[in-house]
């Protein structure tokens, strides 16, 4: 593990964050990525799978816990630009025009925008991961075009962690991929989309990765068809909590 890449205590001390990250915080941030989530049946779990996985891949980056859980956080409100597209873009089920790609392409930056007025997460850097989500490792994404280690290290994080779970949920125009053709396709993007630190992390933690994405598509189902359980909910929150090894 490079060092000089995810070093402990990035974002605001280590293990003294937690102190400052009051409980509130991590509440909140969960509720309004269920709100955001709730829009969509396909994607009612999104932010929470995002925002748990990539919790593991911090911590199988060796950061601290208290990083990780900035990072979880992250995940949580990383799509909360979203609100600002107009619903006939985002659920589209068409393929959209390029003034409409353009559109949806601006939610990382009003992401980044609605939250930097909230000392608590910009102290943490939080505005600048919800920013840059969607930069590619190979500078060919959106919406600046960084690339390499130019992007915030906890962003580079929650783009796996983002593209894992949106091949994994169903769209209109196509079924969901296993947790194996996810995978694969994010080994592909190696290097290009993605850091290839944070994928070799994805691949030496891929069992609990699996189970946790695994729990999402069951609860998911079980959201849609109004049969969750107390049971299956508190598995999901368990496996939330693997360290991976």
């Amino acid at each position: 593990m490079a060092t000089c890449c995810y070093p402990a205590g990035t974002y605001g001390g280590g293990m003294s964050c937690r102190r400052v990250l009051e409980p509130f915080l991590h509440e909140l941030s969960e509720s309004l990525g269920r709100a955001i989530d709730a829009k969509d049946p396909c994607t009612s779990t999104h932010s929470e799978e995002v925002a748990t996985v990539s919790h593991a891949l911090a911590l199988a980056l060796r950061l601290t816990p208290g990083d990780a859980d900035i990072i979880h956080i992250a995940g949580h409100l990383h799509d909360i630009g979203k609100i600002g597209i107009p619903d006939a873009i985002l659920f589209k089920p068409d393929r959209l025009s390029d003034e409409e790609w353009g559109v949806v392409r601006r939610h990382p930056g009003m992401g980044a925008e609605m939250l930097r007025p909230v000392a608590a997460l910009q102290l943490h850097g939080i505005p600048v991961m919800v920013g840059q989500h969607h930069e590619r490792f190979d500078g060919k994404g959106y919406p600046q075009g960084f690339s390499g280690r130019a992007i915030h290290p906890g962003a580079r994080i929650i783009a796996v962690a983002d593209g894992l779970s949106a091949m994994m949920q169903r769209r209109s125009y196509r079924a969901a991929w296993t947790f194996d053709e996810a995978l694969e396709e994010v080994v592909r993007c190696r290097g290009t989309q993605y850091d290839p630190e944070v994928v070799d992390a994805l691949r030496a933690t891929q069992a609990p990765v699996r189970g946790i994405m695994e729990a999402f598509a069951e609860d998911a189902h079980y959201a849609e068809t109004g049969c969750a359980t107390e049971g299956h909910k508190a598995d999901v929150a368990g496996l939330a909590h693997v360290t991976p090894a």
